[in-house]
């Protein structure tokens, strides 16, 4: 009777937790898709696990793709409590944002009791200390995913600060491993063909950029 007991109230906790999770399928980021609809979070995660699948068998060291692809999905489930806050979004709400998710990410493991909101808890947290091969591969991910979708999304779209952002975001993510490296180029030329399309010019972004201490 208790092991009964036990699996009802463990499936209770497990859909209580998708309820909380299916959030990041309504939370918008500030990314357009190619036919004018805001990405949710969710799909950012999607796509961003797609991406560990293509690129991970190019990387020049192996890294433990399972554990890579978990935290890809947990990375962002923060934002189901606190919401999205743009990479370039300034005041309170940006200054605030790391205590918030480190309550969110507390108050997530809390609905799951036991190992499995533990190692949601532990992946979280590894992934946004970038120590491991596979928390850098999963933050390189999350910096390319973001231009690829401006890329295929209006140029309207764009902030004019992320004509910048093309220069300064991606390469110190993507440094440590040669094929990341050029994943990043050739996402930083489609961002260039698409921005000089568009009449903005690439080279006055890119002065802007250089004059800028480093």
């Amino acid at each position: 009777m208790t092991a009964e007991v036990d699996r009802v109230q463990e499936v209770a906790r497990i859909l209580d937790f998708l309820a909380l999770s299916e959030r990041l399928k309504l939370e918008l980021r500030h990314s357009w898709l190619s036919d004018g609809r805001q990405e949710s979070v969710a799909e950012h995660s999607w796509q961003m696990a797609l991406m560990a699948l293509l690129v991970r068998c190019h990387l020049a060291e192996p890294i433990d793709i399972g554990r890579a692809l978990k935290m890809v999905l947990v990375h962002d489930l923060v934002e189901a409590e606190v919401g999205d806050v743009p990479f370039f979004a300034t005041g309170e709400r940006k200054a605030g944002k790391a205590e918030r998710e480190r309550q969110a990410i507390l108050s997530i493991r809390d609905r799951l009791p036991g190992p499995a909101g533990q190692e949601i808890h532990d992946l979280w947290h590894e992934y946004e200390d970038r120590k491991t091969a596979e928390s850098r591969f999963a933050g390189a991910l999350d910096h390319l995913e973001v231009q690829i979708q401006h890329n295929l999304a209006a140029l309207a779209t764009w902030e004019p600060i992320e004509h910048e952002l093309v220069y300064t975001k991606m390469d110190r993510a993507c440094a440590f491993d040669p094929f990341l490296e050029a994943l990043c180029a050739a996402v930083k030329s489609q961002a260039e063909t698409k921005m000089a399309a568009g009449g903005i010019d690439v080279a006055a972004v890119k002065r802007r950029v250089a004059a800028r201490p480093s």
